[in-house]
Parts: C-alpha cells; structure tokens; sequence
C-alpha cells in the first residue's frame, strides 16, 4: 500500500506530461482564473456556497468554450495575424460565448433565486457579458501570440537542425578528404621499406594500424580528447621516422592537463603532414608539436624547421590540408580560433635554423 501511494505523485506527473502544452496551459490558465473568480462571486455574493457553486459550473464551460474556439481559429485562421478583419472575427467570436457563459450564469441564477446584492436585472446581465467578454478576448489574444511564438521556435529549430545536419555532412566530408590522403602516403612508405627492411615496415604497419584504429573509432565521433590527438599523432610521426631515419627528428610535448579537453577529430593531422612534408631536410627535418592549456584555451604550436619561402609553388595545387584547416576551425570554433603561420629567421648567436610555426589558439569546446 505504502507503495502504491507513493507511486501516484509520479503518475499524476507522467500524466501531465503526457497532455501537451495546450492541454497544460488550458489547465493551468483556468484554474487560476478560477481561483480569482471565486474570490470575486464571494465578495459579491456574500456567500461561500454560492460562490464555490458558481464557479464549479463557470469554469468547466469556460474551458470546453476556450477548446472549441482553438479548433475554429486553427481551422479559419491557420495562419492569419490579428489584422484588422480577422480581429473583428475574433472579438465576434469572444462576445458570443461570452454570451453562452452568461446565458448558463443567468439561468442557474434564475432558477435558484441567487440574486447579486443591490443589483438591477439590467446589471446581472450586462457586467457578467462585459466581463466575460474581455476574458475571452484576452484569451483569444493570448493564444494567437504563444501559437506565434512556437511558429517561430519551431522555425528557428527547423533551422537549426538543418544547418546541423549540412554541417555534419561537411565534417565528415573533410575528414574523408584526410584520411585517404594521408592513407596513400603511409601505404606508400611502407611499401619502400618492406624490400630493404622488412622490420621496420613491420613497425610501420603497426603503427599505421594503430593510427587507422583511432581514425575508425572516431568517425562517428567529431570531437576526441586531445590525449587521442596526440596518440594519433604520435603514431603518424613514428612512422614518418622510420621512412627518413635519422634525417627527421620529432618531438610531441602535452601539457598533463590539455589530454583530456575536447578538440575536433584530426585537425593536427595536416599541419604535421604539412611539417613533415614541405619543412626542410637539409641535414635533417626538426619536428614539434605543443599542446598547452590555459583556462578554457588550448594552444598549439607546430614547428619544424624550414622557410615559407618557395614552398608556395611546391605547394600550388596540394593546398587540401591547410584549407581544410581553415574550413574546419570554421565550422567547430565560429568566431572562437586564431590560426597564423608564420616564419622565424635563423638565429647566429644559438646556430638555430629559420623555422615555421602553425600555431593555433583555440577557444572554448568546440561545437
């Protein structure tokens, strides 16, 4: 029994639920109402049974009357604003039942002897109509605004969810255009190395296989941890070390608290390919990738050494990864990125050779 009773508050709230917001705001509206109205057939009245007798009756009318006129503006008025003629409409509509409720008023006092204290006939009939028709009109109004307000939410979602789903259909066409690309060279790394050193193609492979592993989990997924970044990248780099050897040198640095911030799902990836790609390899290729956290601010700097200069033809034509870039820091951070590349001059005092900077500050989790 305890739970039985214990059950019915849940019940009472399911079923609420359960009957859609006209039906909550139809309850909701006129049981206030009628609480109000009750106080005011009391002070008029003078009488609790009379008052609370009235108001029994008044109030399911009103609610039945309310119903059927929502069915005649959504079928007369589907999609009309209050113009002058359709105001007309609606008031005409507001009078007449406000007629009916006094019709029914009228005659429960009629019948009963319950006359209002000091009152005319004239006035029994006339104050009840005025009042019920402002109420009515009121409410009339009331439902030609929400029923606006929802239009527009559910445009705006409408919307919403179609640039949502255009959106998700572009992600995931950027990542298609990286990951064969990406795919074609490491394959064709492999490949170069299985006749000459079948170990290190073995190694190879595995880390390829490491690195196709995190692509397919997250396919689905446009926003990874930056720990499952970093290990992607990780494994792109070992396998680009073992095709150059000792020609390229990396090094990956994460802050401990950047590894598990949310970031787009393999938008390193080209600016390393990048590094890795165009920097420059005399004597050997220096590659890094930082990741620092600051607040809610990742900042990534990818470096390897190399000049901008001249690259620009090399690059003419193989331009996919930086536009990618550029097009996703668009889509996942709006408003909230910078992205420079830029080129710093050797140093003569240390013997550092120029380098190149991608460096990337973003903002904020991305959508």
């Amino acid at each position: 029994m305890p739970n039985a009773t214990a059950a019915v508050p849940g019940q009472i709230a399911f079923g609420w639920k359960r009957l859609g917001f006209f039906w909550q705001t139809q309850l909701a509206g006129w049981s206030a109402f009628a609480l109000v109205d009750f106080a005011n057939r009391l002070l008029t009245y003078h009488d609790v049974k009379v008052a609370l007798a009235l108001t029994g009756i008044v109030w399911p009318f009103l609610l039945g009357l309310s119903t059927g006129l929502a069915w005649l503006y959504g079928r007369y008025l589907p999609r009309s604003r209050l113009n002058l003629r359709s105001f007309a409409l609606v008031v005409a509509l507001s009078v007449a039942a406000a007629a009916l409720v006094m019709s029914v008023v009228f005659t429960v006092r009629f019948t009963t002897g319950w006359s209002i204290p000091g009152w005319h006939p004239l006035e029994e009939i006339g104050v009840p109509l005025i009042h019920y028709s402002f109420i009515i009109l009121g409410w009339s109004i009331c439902f030609f605004w929400i029923r606006a307000e929802l239009g527009r939410r559910a445009a705006i979602q409408r919307v919403f969810a179609t640039q949502a789903e255009a959106m998700k259909a572009e992600i995931q066409h950027l990542r298609l255009q990286l990951d064969p690309h990406f795919l074609f060279n490491a394959l064709n790394g492999v490949a170069e190395e299985i006749p000459e050193h079948p170990e290190a193609a073995l190694a190879m492979m595995r880390d390829l296989t490491a690195y196709l592993r995190h692509s397919l989990s997250g396919i689905d997924q446009p926003v990874v941890p930056v720990e499952a970044e970093v290990t992607s990248l990780r494994a792109y780099l070992r396998i680009q070390e073992a095709r150059f050897g000792a020609k390229l040198r990396t090094r990956l640095s994460m802050d401990p608290e950047a590894a598990l911030r949310p970031i787009a799902n393999f938008l390193l990836q080209p600016l390393v390919e990048n590094a890795v790609k165009y920097g420059s390899r005399d004597g050997h290729l220096e590659v890094a990738v930082f990741v620092k956290a600051s607040g809610t601010t990742l900042r990534i700097a990818i470096v390897n050494t190399g000049t901008l200069e001249g690259q620009t033809t090399r690059r003419r034509g193989r331009g996919i990864g930086l536009t990618n870039v550029r097009r996703r820091l668009d889509v996942h951070y709006p408003k909230r990125h910078r992205f420079r590349l830029e080129e710093f001059p050797p140093n003569p005092r240390t013997g550092a050779p120029s380098r190149v900077v991608a460096a990337l500050i973003l903002e904020g989790e991305p959508c």
